[in-house]
Order: structure tokens, then C-alpha cells, then sequence
């Protein structure tokens, strides 16, 4: 089914209580919904409803076997739809305390309402509060939880912005909230979490903006990414190829692996966009944009990449080529998703 897909601003307060107005009543009615979040824009339907859930899964042409967040209207909504065992309630209270609102995503064993579609079957549901002022108008008014995934095409670049989605998915869902550029620009960090002596276990099974150095007032913290090629996966974003533009793209650890093809065009996904990293002079490049440009900080390349990703994919180069960033706090997220982004050109 095509729709027309409105995008309904709200950068004043008669268009903003509009949009909220709007989305609210697509909810109601079962429908999916493109939201802002903190992280990135989300395809939302009411969680509770397998219908409207379903409907996600088509607009992103989404795999079922892959499971989806559930976002709350608040922290105290959490034993709705999840069981805190009690060997990590303390600690599951400290992280909710605080990080919630915020880009944190729990997994905890999930209660019946929840229905199977959600969870991808499994006994365990990702759940998360958002920060997000818009989106938390509109769930707050509808007052159940919302499952919503990345609002992009399955496997493609997640969008920070109402245009990204609006590229992706128009004509498959009724309506875009616009409100803006996403504030971190990388999906919500996902935790396990079991208890442990002298410390619980904090896994993290997604990278995000909440890091290790974040994690470890709460618990002894380990990284465990993994790599799903086919079929079921325990947290969404473990897909092998996922975040991946059209245009094949390469990570080149080293410069000294780089041998330009004749004939073919290349694109340069630049870190700093400094010389002596040693990637701006291997060839003649169409274009070089960079996420941090001088200062390499990661907070900013985060805020940037998907974004600058999105704009090489467009030139319409044979190659993206992506310089590696550092490999500790918020690039330990961008790293796993260049990896997963260029299994594509490795395949």
C-alpha cells in the first residue's frame, strides 16, 4: 500500500501541539508513526499491539527474526512489560536512576503482554526511556509503550533527520515528526546485565552513546559484540551487514592497504581530515568529508556520521572509503558499525 507521507514540523508551538495531535491519533488507530528521538528517528507503533507492530516490520521491510526496542513513557512504566530478577534489582535501579530519561537500553526478561512479534519470540525485551521532548509529548499522551526501530529501510543508513527518513520510507507510512537533527546521532547503548561478586556483570551487547567508562560506577563492564549472519539475534543492530549505504564501502585500518583501482571513483570518509593520518594524499579523491574536522573528538563524529555517510552514499562513487577512529568511547560504537556497514564490500 503507498501513502502520502506528511511531514509535520515543530519549531513553534501551534505546529509542534499540530504534530503531537497527529501522531497521537495515527497511534491510536494502529498506525506506525516516524519520530524523533535523541539517537536517531524511530518507526513507532503501540508495543502492545501485534497488528501494529507488523506494520513496522513491512514499511522497513524488517526481518521478524530481528527484535525491536520498546521505548516507555516514563521509568516507572518498567515492570509493565519486563521482570527485574532480583539479583540485579539494585543495580537496574542505579542505571534507570541515572541513566532515564536517556540513550540507555536495558535487556530483561520480558512479561506476557508483550507480544512474541517484539521480541523476535524471545524471553527477553529491550527496553528503553527517550529524552527526547517531542517524543516524550507524544507517548506521554498516548500512555503505552512504543516499539520503534531505526525509521530506515532494513540493513540502511539510520536516519538523524525528518529528510532521511523522509528518503527512505515515503510513501510507506502516513506521517514524519520533524523535529530537528537527532542530539547524539547514534543508536541507544544495549546492556545485560547478571550478577556477579564483588561487582554484577554489565555486558555490552550494542555500542552506543553510554560507554564503558560510563557503565563502570555500576558493575565490572565487558563489550561482547556479535556478528549475526542469518536468523534470530538476542538485542537489535547484530546483523553482519547492517548501517549500510548503497555504495559499497571499505574501512582501510591502514593506509598502506589502500591501491586505487584505474578507472574507479572514490569518496573518503575522513576522521580529522588531518595529512599525517596518512589518507587525504592516496589518491585523487570526488570528495572528502570529514566528522570531526581538526580536533578528533568522538562525541562530534558521532553526531556527524551517519549523516556524512548518508552524503557520500549520494555522489555516486564506485568506493566509499572510511578512515578508522579511535577505539574507545563512543568510537567503539562508530567502529562496530563501519565494520558491519562494509561486510557488504567484503562479501
Amino acid at each position: 500500500m503507498t501513502y502520502v507521507t506528511a511531514v509535520l514540523r515543530t519549531d513553534e508551538p501551534n505546529l509542534m501541539h499540530q504534530a503531537v495531535e497527529e501522531a497521537v491519533r495515527l497511534l491510536r488507530e494502529g498506525e506506525v508513526v516516524a519520530l524523533p528521538t535523541e539517537t536517531v528517528y524511530g518507526l513507532a507503533a503501540n508495543a502492545l499491539d501485534p497488528a501494529a507492530v507488523t506494520k513496522i516490520f513491512e514499511a522497513k521491510e524488517r526481518p521478524t527474526f530481528d527484535p525491536l526496542i520498546v521505548h516507555l513513557p516514563n521509568k516507572d512504566q518498567l515492570d509493565l512489560v519486563a521482570e527485574v530478577p532480583e539479583g540485579i534489582a539494585l543495580t537496574v535501579k542505579k542505571l534507570v536512576e541515572r541513566f532515564w530519561p536517556g540513550p540507555l537500553t536495558l535487556l530483561l526478561p520480558k512479561k506476557p503482554i508483550v507480544p512474541d512479534i517484539v521480541t523476535a519470540g524471545l524471553p527477553t525485551v529491550a527496553v528503553r526511556v527517550s529524552s527526547n521532548g517531542i517524543f516524550k509529548r507524544i507517548i506521554g499522551a498516548l500512555d503505552k509503550p512504543l516499539a520503534a526501530p531505526s525509521a530506515n529501510r532494513f540493513g540502511s543508513i539510520s536516519p538523524t533527520s525528518a529528510s532521511a527518513v523522509l528518503s527512505e520510507l515515503d510513501g510507506r507510512i502516513h506521517l514524519i515528526v520533524d523535529a530537528g537533527a537527532s542530539l547524539y546521532g547514534l543508536e541507544s547503548t544495549i546492556i545485560k546485565i547478571e550478577p556477579g561478586s564483588p561487582k554484577p556483570l554489565i555486558t555490552i551487547v550494542r555500542p552506543g552513546p553510554i560507554t564503558p567508562d560510563d557503565l563502570k560506577l555500576y558493575g565490572k563492564v565487558k563489550v561482547a559484540i556479535r556478528s549475526v549472519i542469518d536468523g534470530p539475534s538476542d538485542a537489535p543492530g547484530q546483523l553482519a551487514s547492517h548501517y549500510a549505504p548503497k555504495t559499497p564501502l571499505r574501512l582501510l585500518e591502514r593506509p598502506s592497504d589502500f591501491i586505487p583501482e584505474e578507472g574507479k571513483r572514490y569518496a573518503l570518509m575522513s576522521y580529522r581530515g588531518e595529512e599525517k593520518d596518512g589518507y587525504l594524499n592516496l589518491t585523487e579523491w570526488e570528495e572528502v568529508m570529514m566528522l570531526s574536522p581538526g580536533n578528533g573528538k568522538l562525541p562530534e563524529a558521532a553526531v556527524r556520521f551517519f549523516y556524512v555517510l548518508r552524503a557520500l552514499d549520494k555522489l555516486g562513487v564506485d568506493e566509499i572509503i572510511a578512515e578508522p577512529l579511535h577505539e574507545h568511547g563512543m568510537g567503539i560504537a562508530m567502529m562496530d558499525k563501519l565494520r558491519r556497514a562494509s561486510v557488504r564490500y567484503a562479501s
